[in-house]
């Protein structure tokens, strides 16, 4: 059997239902005319991915939290934006990781840093030691005096200075003989801008210390000390005597071990140092020290040769006249 376009009952041919007036020809029945074809449609975009992916850039956290719930809710719902939430949870994985390693790096230099002035402090006190007199050390006038004579004569030295050690074997002596004789009072400035040179040992500030602990705890082996200082003085660069070895110099009956390893003297030592090389010297007719040696008498400076002590014993002596 076959099938025609006929209708069998009728014998009429079969024709297509009429649609509506008004629609178009050709147009699905039962669609609105004007409105768009029916058709798959795309599934919404996450609002949390697309946070995710944003905060990334700028708040490596948050990109985490959200990108967390963003997957969440794309799993459950099927909304699209997967890939925006995977991106930004890498985002913000990374930006974690650079701002841990970023504080490791700061811990770490904290750490070395405190290190680096825990043993500076091993060799310098934080504290300046002591007020008023003590022994030969007048604390808070910065030197150390020896003599009772009328004529005051301050001496300027740093123990690593060479022309220091030259003035010290050529006048010497001298300088003891005029204070054995209260002829003049001497007033030592023992200073430390050499430390730079003794390979990180701060040799001038130890030496000036262990000066100052003799002049204290033994005032009257204070220019003793001074002698047996430059008696051994260390060539400049070199890493200078040792704590013990500065101990073995003294001569005075009491012990200056403990003092010297503790470092009593060392910052008291080095403020000295900025006092004088930054001035004003008070009563005298320069404004602050320039170098060493560095002999003021009465306030004036003497300008003759360092190994010559005629000339300087001329010159202190005509300050009395």
């Amino acid at each position: 059997m076959t099938l025609d376009s006929h209708d069998h009952n009728t014998d009429r041919p079969l024709v297509p239902a009429a649609q509506p007036e008004g629609y178009p020809a050709g147009y699905p029945a039962g669609q609105t005319p004007g409105a768009p074809l029916a058709g798959p449609v795309a599934p919404r975009t996450n609002t949390l991915s697309i946070v995710s992916l944003v905060t990334g850039f700028f708040c490596s956290i948050a990109a985490v939290i959200t990108g967390h719930l963003a997957l969440g809710q794309i799993k459950r719902s099927g909304e699209a934006g997967k890939s925006l939430a995977i991106a930004g949870l890498i985002l913000g994985y990374l930006g974690i990781a650079a701002t841990a390693v970023g504080v490791l790096l700061i811990v770490l230099f904290a750490a070395t840093l405190g290190a680096f002035f825990s043993s500076v402090s091993g060799t310098t006190s934080s504290v300046i030691a002591g007020s008023g007199q003590v022994g030969a050390a007048h604390l808070d006038d910065g030197y150390l005096e020896v003599g009772k004579g009328s004529i005051l004569v301050d001496l300027y030295v740093d123990p690593m200075c060479p022309y220091c050690g030259q003035f010290e074997i050529a006048n010497g002596d001298t300088l003891a003989a005029l204070v054995d004789t209260d002829s003049i009072t001497l007033r030592l400035h023992s200073l430390t801008f050499l430390d730079q040179a003794s390979q990180g040992t701060a040799y001038s500030s130890r030496a000036s210390a262990a000066l100052t602990c003799e002049a204290a705890i033994n005032p009257d082996s204070t220019l003793d000390y001074l002698a047996a200082l430059y008696a051994n003085q260390p060539a400049e660069g070199t890493s200078g005597l040792t704590d013990d070895e500065l101990v073995a110099l003294s001569s005075g009956d009491d012990s200056i071990a403990d003092c010297v390893t503790d470092g009593e003297y060392v910052a008291w030592s080095q403020q000295n140092t900025d006092d004088a090389l930054t001035g004003p010297i008070e009563g005298a007719d320069i404004s602050s020290i320039q170098g060493t040696p560095t002999v003021l008498v009465d306030g004036s400076q003497y300008l003759g040769p360092i190994d010559d002590p005629q000339a300087l014993t001329e010159f202190i002596v005509g300050a009395a006249s």
